[in-house]
């Protein structure tokens, strides 16, 4: 076997998203066969670590070749244009914003879930908790260890396997923020270049609600492989997710897809399903704009007592930890789409 046979073999492996092989969309970065010890060493362009989808592809990889004789050693990076020092965050290889375009949907709720679902998958996470006038997560996830400093970077706690930042940490206790546009823009930089985050698979931010400084700060200062609009059924939130969809158009932001909170209530007493905020409205959404539906999950006691007691949901049994699942899962997939075809559309 040579390179040529061994690309040959994996021009049979399907990219489950992008509708070719990956060979001819140019997601094989590298092969090279050792004969001395019999193996296979395969660089794939796959930038989405623990996503259902890359890890079918690495699977799929390893069937390809298993016929060969040839022991298969797998390796998996994104082509980087920019050197190390030129990145804002060097170590993390995705940052996806969860976003909305009003207040009361649950975004916090499913920053969490979302960081402690992929966390749960293996990928090494970080939540970085950035709505400033507001931040609530620290009290979701119960995190009462405070950062520290080793006299340089900031070194953040870790809940649930989730390195965790928040503008909380950095206020007194009940203190409001206070705080115009430009002193925004300087501590969410500062927390951005300060914050000793290590090699992370994803960091989740938490955006405040609205588009307001923070969200323009962001978009200008980091390299977002996509956002997560939160939405709930009623004709309020959707009209408002409209407004943050255009937001991320503006900067050429990609948008992972929607993800609808509030989707319904079924009742512990009567085992009746509940439409309290209506139905449908962020599949609509959704497809009216052409993006990815993520998911929905329902009105359910125990995100609030999660939220209070610091339990993310998603990490428990249950219709509503399945809800956050699916959810996770498709983030996980659809972050995988764009880096991929970034590469094949880039070669």
């Amino acid at each position: 076997m040579n390179e040529a046979d061994v690309r040959e073999q994996l021009a049979d492996v399907e990219d489950p998203d992008l509708g070719d092989d990956i060979v001819s969309l140019g997601l094989v970065n590298d092969v090279a066969v050792d004969g001395a010890d019999g193996t296979v060493h395969v660089s794939l362009a796959l930038g989405a670590p623990f996503s259902p989808h890359e890890s079918a592809i690495a699977e799929d990889v390893r069937a390809a070749l298993a016929d060969t004789g040839l022991e298969v050693s797998l390796s998996a990076s994104i082509p980087d244009e920019l050197d190390a020092d030129e990145q804002v965050l060097p170590g993390v290889k995705n940052v996806i914003a969860v976003a909305s375009g009003k207040g009361g949907v649950g975004k916090s709720t499913m920053a969490v879930n979302i960081a402690a679902g992929l966390s749960e998958l293996g990928a090494r996470v970080g939540l970085f908790d950035a709505d400033v006038y507001g931040p609530n997560v620290p009290r979701m996830v119960s995190a009462e260890e405070r950062p520290q400093t080793d006299g340089e970077a900031i070194v953040p706690p870790e809940r649930f396997g989730v390195k965790l930042m928040s503008m909380d940490f950095l206020t007194g206790e009940d203190d409001p923020v206070i705080w115009r546009g430009p002193m925004v823009h300087k501590i969410i930089t500062q927390l951005v270049e300060d914050v000793e985050w290590g090699e992370l698979d994803y960091v989740v931010m938490d955006l405040p609600p609205g588009t307001g400084d923070t969200q323009l700060t962001i978009l200008q200062t980091l390299p977002l492989t996509g956002a997560v609009i939160v939405t709930t059924p009623q004709e309020v939130a959707l009209d408002d997710a409209v407004k943050g969809l255009r937001m991320f158009g503006k900067h050429d932001t990609n948008v992972l897809g929607i993800a609808e909170n509030m989707a319904g209530f079924r009742c512990p007493d009567c085992g009746g399903f509940h439409e309290i905020f209506g139905s449908g409205g962020g599949k609509a959404l959704a497809q009216e704009h052409e993006l990815p539906f993520l998911g929905g999950v329902p009105l359910d006691p125990a995100v609030r007592t999660g939220g209070d007691e610091g339990e993310p949901v998603v990490l428990g049994e249950g219709e509503t930890a399945d809800a956050f699942r699916v959810i996770v899962e498709n983030v996980a997939n659809n972050a995988g789409v764009v880096r991929r075809r970034g590469v094949s559309e880039g070669r």
